[in-house]
């Protein structure tokens, strides 16, 4: 299978273009596994990452196969990767290199392949990208080689700078994490306690018709929900019995507080959790605070956040009180429908209370 040149050169700038444009992850990697294995007539195609620190290759992209994680120098792909050095095998049952574990484990017989290192602009290796099996019983060739390195040294700045915005990211929701690990212990909860409410707070959301993107930032944002009471007296957030009305003015503006820690800065995870902070105290009915919001007039993210951190207050044991048992918290939940919850909040999670208790059981506290 050939195409002349007019074709390629056509392909290989519609190709690169959109994989210029994408930035998520998994789906530039799909665009280059797909671009890479059209572009030579292979049968499969996967995009190999190189993770330095774990010294581990893994690939998210792999056509019929699930996703593999394997040691940095496994394999013909390993040692490709690990000697950054491009490889063409048309006898991969004969190379000593191979390993066969995948094709045992699958049924699938890997006959040819072509493996090219992707290389950064600090001549770094980060991964590689491999095609396997020339259609129509052919074998990889020179020309398979110059093309599909034109490939790979398009592709490797995209990728990396995909991979370093995604470590950024990652990083960014580790530090909101264990900030509202922090807000949490200072009350003397458990992390469990902001694990399970951002799982809840996922689940509702996606009950509730929200995008995969924003039930992804609600989840990491959420466990910021109490990060405001970093600012209250130990005497107030400690203290074994109810309250007094002042107490409570003091304990209450603990969302102020966690709404002025978060809401000057231009990332859109901490904005997002300046909304949770400051608004996952509001009540239905607008008799909540800090501003007496009422219906939608609350963001969907405090509405689904309120739902979720009294969920898990009430079924858990705190110094002011036992943990209630099921039937109890439900209702409650039914009782306060258009009062302190959003009723359609409170349908979605009875009719999906299996799917909470499950998990709860999954992050039960030590």
């Amino acid at each position: 299978m050939k195409r002349n040149a007019d074709e390629l050169l056509t392909f290989i700038l519609d190709s690169i273009s959109k994989i210029a444009s994408l930035h998520h992850q998994e789906k530039l990697l799909v665009a280059l596994s797909e671009m890479s294995r059209d572009i030579v007539f292979a049968d499969r195609c996967s995009i190999w990452i190189l993770d330095k620190r774990k010294k581990k290759l893994w690939t998210r992209v792999s056509d019929g196969v699930k996703p593999i994680e394997m040691h940095e120098k496994t394999g013909i792909v390993g040692y490709a990767v690990t000697e950054n050095r491009s490889l063409v095998i048309n006898d991969v049952q004969h190379d000593e290199r191979f390993n066969d574990a995948i094709d045992k484990k699958t049924g699938y017989k890997t006959k040819t392949m072509m493996v090219i290192p992707m290389v950064n602009n600090d001549n770094q290796v980060i991964g590689a990208i491999q095609v396997i099996n020339k259609k129509e019983n052919e074998i990889f060739d020179a020309q398979d080689l110059k093309y599909l390195t034109l490939v790979a040294s398009y592709a490797a700045e995209s990728v990396s700078t995909i991979l370093m915005m995604e470590e950024i990211n990652q990083t960014q929701k580790e530090l909101i994490f264990r900030l509202g690990v922090t807000g949490e212990n200072r009350s003397k909860e458990t992390g469990f306690h902001v694990k399970r409410v951002a799982e809840y707070s996922w689940l509702l959301a996606r009950l509730y018709g929200l995008s995969l993107r924003e039930c992804d930032m609600l989840r990491d944002v959420s466990p910021m929900h109490d990060i405001g009471k970093i600012g209250i007296a130990d005497a107030i957030l400690h203290k074994p019995d109810r309250l007094t009305d002042e107490e409570m003015d003091v304990m209450k503006t603990h969302v102020q507080i966690g709404y002025d820690i978060l809401e000057s800065s231009e990332l859109p995870l901490l904005q997002a959790a300046a909304i949770v902070a400051h608004e996952h105290h509001e009540k239905y009915d607008g008799t909540g605070y800090p501003r007496g919001l009422k219906g939608e007039e609350i963001h969907i993210y405090g509405r689904i956040t309120a739902l979720a951190d009294v969920f898990d207050a009430l079924g858990s044991k705190r110094v002011y009180k036992e943990a209630w048992d099921d039937a109890h918290i439900l209702e409650l939940f039914e009782a306060q429908k258009a009062k302190h919850f959003d009723p359609l909040l409170v349908d979605l999670f009875i009719e999906n209370k299996e799917k909470f208790f499950a998990i709860r059981d999954e992050f039960v506290d030590v």
